[in-house]
């Protein structure tokens, strides 16, 4: 327990020296135990600063870019969120620390299984989760006032910005495969103010629903 307890925090001071902030998010990120989404054999680098490989070929991200999007996104306890690829759930878990309601979309049925469980033994309440397509959305929850993508698009369906509220926003990696920037998209009336961050590498985003 002190051995994670020690990691958590050189984690943290990794993050502060990468310019995360907020302390909301810092304590999130210290909050909810990493080890238990990823597989028992890469337990013991849960709290290093970075991304590790899941199942269904997916990845879940380093705590370096869960914690610029989730800042990124400015998220307050009125919010409700959109997060599409839930992956593990773990980026799911640390938003529902912070917004009034998450909604998860993940197309995988075996992680979208896994996931579930996992939340649901952290006893967070504010999650719900779909097996679904991302490219849809969730336009029964919609409007939402933020939008997740943990995964690359080469640019937002106009579906998903349909759905982001007015003064809304939406954080993505957006891009070609391997060239895609994480972009802050802002919605002003019907106009959208994008701005890059910073470039990154998330698996691509497909359509559809895969239950095996």
């Amino acid at each position: 327990m002190n051995d994670i307890i020690e990691k958590k925090a050189r984690l943290t001071m990794s993050l502060r020296a990468q310019a995360i902030l907020s302390s909301p998010v810092l304590s999130a990120i210290e909050t909810i135990p990493r080890e238990i989404f990823i597989d028992s054999a890469l337990k013991q680098h849960a709290y290093e600063n970075a991304s590790l490989p899941i199942a269904c070929g997916q990845t879940i991200s380093q705590p370096y870019i869960v914690a610029k999007m989730t800042e990124t996104l400015e998220i307050t306890s009125r919010h409700t969120v959109l997060e599409i690829g839930t992956g593990s759930g773990y980026q799911a878990a640390i938003l529902s620390l912070l917004a009034r309601r998450v909604y998860s979309l993940e197309r995988h049925r075996p992680l979208f299984v896994e996931a579930r469980n996992r939340l649901a033994d952290l006893k967070l309440t504010n999650i719900t989760l779909r097996l679904g397509d991302g490219f849809s959305g969730w336009p029964e929850a919609a409007p939402f006032d933020r939008i997740i993508f943990t995964c690359q698009v080469e640019h937002v369906p106009d579906a998903i910005i349909q759905q982001l509220k007015p003064d809304g926003i939406l954080i993505a990696p957006i891009g070609s495969p391997g060239k895609e920037f994480l972009t802050k998209l802002t919605k002003k009336g019907d106009v959208i103010h994008s701005e890059k961050l910073i470039s990154v590498r998330f698996v691509p985003m497909v359509p559809g629903i895969e239950h095996v």
